[in-house]
């Protein structure tokens, strides 16, 4: 933590560094939680852009300083081949992929991950754990 920075202000402050992207298995409902809890969130149906190839999703993640949310593990193979550090790429991996759900454990992982995010990573986000693969990988 900045030394002097009292760790509330800190804690908004790391909320504001981190953008997300969510795709189309992320529930808007989810995107909501996000805003609602001080991050900048858009989703893809917000942007009309539904139909977007995930090639064009890691673009634009990567263009505009976004980490993209999906429950798709297409993303985790894209980022590992392109050899590329951005964009970071949180995939959940979930039996229940409800928006409570998902939205629980986005907020016990972000707590942990928010330096790897920061750098480039992949996080696997399962029940009961999650894994961070640095990126390239």
């Amino acid at each position: 933590m900045p030394r002097g920075l009292p760790k509330k202000n800190y804690t908004r402050l790391q909320r504001l560094s981190l953008k997300f992207l969510a795709d189309m298995g992320i529930s808007q409902t989810t995107v909501r939680w996000l805003k609602d809890n001080g991050y900048d969130a858009i989703h893809l149906r917000e942007l009309n852009l539904h139909r977007l190839p995930d090639s064009k999703i890691i673009e634009k993640a990567r263009d505009e300083g976004r980490i993209i949310l999906t429950c798709d593990l297409d993303f985790g193979a894209l980022m590992s081949a392109s050899q590329g550090t951005l964009p970071s790429v949180i995939i959940f991996r979930l039996e229940d992929e409800t928006p409570i759900n998902i939205n629980n454990r986005l907020k016990t992982i972000l707590k942990d991950v928010t330096a790897a995010l920061d750098r480039g990573a992949i996080i696997s986000v399962e029940e009961k754990r999650h894994r961070v693969r640095f990126l390239p990988v």
